[in-house]
């Protein structure tokens, strides 16, 4: 596996007006579900954030289901079991992240699970914290 995607990537490759929807895109667009994944908890994040954004950039729970279809086309999933769940509340608990942190650090064990040799995220900080494993491979598009 080459790469994980995290849900901020999913979410910018959507937006066709997103400041960084082209590089996302362009990202999604070159892997193949055999080289790239994303987080199964992504998927939640990003029919939570589509269906919840404000005005006319919200989309219909069809529309985001869709386009979670599309995701599968292109990505691997990957999923955690309970052990590793609790694996990553340690990861987080490790770093210090509290509240929504934990789902930074339930992608961060999607990677280190699915051993990709890259996440690739627009939250820099958000991973860098998740230890030395993952700060060396965490990269914006384009790096």
């Amino acid at each position: 596996m080459k790469a994980l995607l995290d849900t901020s990537i999913l979410i910018a490759a959507f937006y066709e007006d997103h400041e960084h929807h082209a590089a996302s895109f362009d990202l999604l667009l070159r892997h193949k579900r055999k080289d790239a994944c994303c987080a199964a908890h992504s998927l939640a994040e990003v029919y939570a954030t589509l269906t919840a954004m404000p005005g006319t950039r919200r989309v219909s729970p069809v529309e985001a289901v869709l386009y979670l279809g599309s995701l599968r086309e292109r990505l691997s999933w990957i999923a955690l079991d309970g052990d590793e769940y609790l694996s990553a509340a340690d990861l987080a608990a490790a770093s210090g992240a509290s509240s929504g942190g934990i789902y930074d650090a339930i992608i961060g064990q999607c990677f280190l699970k699915s051993r990709a040799e890259c996440l690739f995220t627009w939250n820099l900080k958000h991973f860098q914290r998740l230890g030395s494993i993952i700060r060396e491979k965490v990269r914006q598009p384009g790096e």
